[in-house]
């Protein structure tokens, strides 16, 4: 069992993060916090040597692709599925009215 929180410290907390609990909140956040406290108690409990610390869960460890410089699209290929264009360039409705 972790080190159990009282109303006291949970006042404590609330006043240095300037939140104005109500007593209802006081009595309803000790209660979490001690759950907290005590879970990670259960989980200090653990006997991690020789597990090694981990970044992610998935064994990925680059997932960046090579920056690679390559020929551009080019103007009718990019401009291909374009809903509406105006010559070599996409035509977007206006977004601003006129003042």
């Amino acid at each position: 069992m972790g080190k159990r929180i009282d109303q006291t410290e949970v006042r404590k907390v609330a006043k240095l993060s300037r939140l104005d609990l109500s007593e209802e909140e006081i009595a309803e956040f000790t209660g979490q916090l001690s759950a907290i406290l005590d879970y990670v108690a259960k989980m200090n409990e653990l006997d991690t040597a020789g597990v090694e610390p981990l970044a992610h869960c998935l064994p990925i460890s680059n997932v960046f692709r090579e920056d690679v410089v390559k020929e551009s699209l080019g103007t009718e290929k990019t401009l291909a599925n374009a809903p509406d264009r105006d010559g070599e360039f996409f035509k977007v409705p206006k977004i601003l009215e006129e003042p």
